[in-house]
């Protein structure tokens, strides 16, 4: 039924070429990634001072929760 020949690309070459480069372009890119080493962040005395409050909600949540039962 189809004696013609198809010129160009059709949607199927098409989506295995584009899938092929960027599968080239991922690899490529992960072996020139180089990892650094992670720093913690320190946010010092003053940062940390107010934030916990141990309100009624609060203790009301660790006793809801069963947090009470794990202190030693």
């Amino acid at each position: 039924m189809h004696d013609k020949q198809q010129t160009g690309i059709n949607r199927r070459n098409f989506l295995r070429a584009v899938s092929g480069a960027s599968t080239v372009a991922v690899a490529t890119a992960a072996a020139t990634f180089t990892p650094s080493e992670a720093h913690a962040y320190n946010p010092g005395e003053e940062e940390m001072g107010t934030r916990y409050q141990e309100t009624d909600h609060v203790k009301a949540f660790y006793r809801v929760n069963g947090y009470e039962t794990l202190e030693k």
